[in-house]
């Protein structure tokens, strides 16, 4: 049985087990299993690092990248302008306070696929739909972004501005990752804030 056999059973069974179980407050598990796992399991529900790569080097204001991992894997270095919030704790607070803006693309990443899988599931299931998910996480993003070099004669315009996208998203995730702690925990902070402002809460 491949992988992504494997996930689809495991999905079928998540949604199962979270259709019988009422989750925080007011909030229930909605979507029927079936539907669920066509949506989670459909190509428009990823986007690829370098798709995530052109929205950061953009600025894109329409994108809300989202890390999953613990904290501790955050602070030591995470993709930019991404908040953290770790999959462990996904459902400790309404995830529609800071999903549930029509205008904004959620884009959750991990090391690799399961746990930003797990979180599509279980957020759809929610009704959730502007979520989704950048395909092999971290793992992908390095083996893509930053570990992109040319090689050849001729390149392609096509190419060449991949390759410009993808030196950009490197340099900005350096220049992140390479600040002191204190600036650093500053800068996430100062994101942490900005964020909850969107959504119309407080500091």
């Amino acid at each position: 049985m491949n992988s992504r056999v494997k996930f689809s059973v495991g999905l079928l069974g998540l949604g199962i087990i979270l259709a019988l179980l009422p989750l925080s407050g007011s909030r229930s598990f909605t979507v029927r299993p079936q539907k669920l796992l066509s949506e989670v399991l459909n190509d428009n529900t990823y986007f690829t690092a370098d798709q995530v790569a052109r929205f950061i080097t953009d600025e894109d204001s329409s994108v809300q990248i989202i890390d999953l991992r613990t904290p501790e894997e955050f602070r030591e270095l995470n993709i930019p302008g991404s908040i953290n919030v770790p999959y462990s704790k996904l459902l400790e607070n309404d995830p529609g306070s800071f999903l549930n803006n029509g205008k904004t693309r959620n884009i959750f990443y991990s090391n690799g696929d399961f746990d930003s899988n797990y979180a599509l599931a279980i957020v759809r299931g929610l009704n959730l739909k502007n979520t989704f998910v950048m395909k092999g996480g971290l793992n992908e993003w390095f083996n893509t972004v930053m570990n992109s070099n040319f090689t050849g004669e001729r390149i392609s315009a096509r190419e060449n501005a991949l390759f410009e996208t993808r030196t950009r998203a490197k340099k900005m995730f350096n220049e992140m990752n390479s600040m002191p702690d204190s600036l650093k925990l500053k800068f996430i902070r100062s994101k942490h804030t900005a964020a909850k402002k969107l959504d119309g809460g407080c500091e």
